[in-house]
């Protein structure tokens, strides 16, 4: 949506939820949501409040991911908790607003944990990680504790072999398949070495250091971008966490910024949960068999113009070493 529009609609909007004289100043739009999340200010009697608000995708379907009502559901369960997020002040999907669902929450003021060379991240201490990663897996041990009963809105949970083979349309469709040739063994490894009896919980879907926010001392402030969140297979998100942080999952020539090792942050869940956990090689696995896929079907879209972002042509060299770890964490 063009801001100028945005802030001409925010205006009835905020005046139907302030009372007194008030003003809409500042609305931006927030990096990192493709150009439909956007922070805004409203000047009013008593001072001034900064908020977010999420819109759905423009031109797509309001189902799956671009249901934003789905992260309301599971942000109004986390109100019962003491994980951190952002509680939803405003949502609805009466489209009189926006012409499409919505939700507003607090515009926090920090950053994601970036790691990188020249990022914030790269400041801290050893200590700090530690502390900041033992906060971020205690947090995402709570929600996978939250009932499901709380979520009705997520439906039902999704069957563990169905995450496995979802992903077959997407091979079929990625760039460079020859950087892929291990998927159908590690495809065959995964069905045939699924756990029994997985905890089934409410699953973030994307949690990794980018949906961390930080305070400026790298204090845990929220769990954010909830869009792939659903119900299932709870440990596929300490799977994917580990993914994003083993070394051995990516390409040696170039290398991303590692967070803290698998190890250390398997052992942060196991102290939250209070035991350990079986089974994490196989969702360390699946995690990276999904990114191969990901990373092949995305070079793809960007090759054809369809979603145009040059990243994804360094991130993709990294197929072949993500399924090659899923297959080492997996041996017959």
């Amino acid at each position: 949506m063009d801001l100028n529009e945005l802030k001409q609609r925010l205006g009835p909007f905020c005046e139907a939820r302030y009372s007194g004289a008030m003003t809409v100043t500042e609305v931006v739009t927030m990096p990192g949501h493709a150009g439909f999340a956007y922070g805004f200010r409203v000047l009013h009697e008593a001072g001034e409040d900064a908020w977010f608000i999420r819109l759905p995708p423009p031109n797509v379907n309001w189902v799956g991911t671009a249901d934003v009502l789905r992260q309301v559901e599971v942000l109004n369960a986390l109100d019962d908790t003491t994980v951190p997020h952002c509680s939803v002040r405003w949502s609805g999907d009466d489209l009189q607003w926006f012409d499409c669902p919505y939700f507003v929450v607090p515009w926090l003021q920090g950053d994601v944990m970036r790691i990188g060379p020249d990022d914030w991240g790269s400041t801290l201490t050893a200590g700090q990680l530690q502390a900041f990663g033992r906060q971020a897996m205690q947090a995402l041990a709570q929600v996978h504790q939250i009932d499901v009963a709380k979520v009705p809105y997520l439906g039902e949970p999704v069957a563990m072999q169905d995450d496995v083979t979802r992903w077959d349309k997407f091979y079929e469709r990625a760039a460079e398949p020859q950087r892929l040739a291990g998927v159908p063994e590690l495809r065959q490894r995964l069905l045939a070495q699924m756990p029994a009896d997985a905890p089934v919980g409410i699953f973030h879907g994307d949690f990794q250091t980018a949906n961390l926010f930080a305070s400026n001392d790298a204090q845990l402030l929220a769990l954010i971008d909830w869009e792939l969140t659903g119900i299932g297979a709870s440990l596929n998100d300490v799977g994917w966490i580990c993914t994003f942080s083993d070394p051995l999952a990516w390409d040696a020539a170039n290398p991303r910024p590692m967070f803290l090792d698998p190890d250390a942050l398997i052992g942060f869940y196991e102290e939250a949960v209070g035991g350990p956990v079986p089974d994490l090689n196989w969702y360390r696995a699946l995690a990276a068999y999904k990114f191969a896929i990901i990373s092949g079907f995305n070079l793809s879209l960007h090759r054809r113009g369809k979603r145009v972002d040059e990243t994804w042509e360094t991130t993709a060299l990294s197929t072949t070493p993500l399924i090659e770890r899923g297959l080492a964490l997996l041996p017959v």
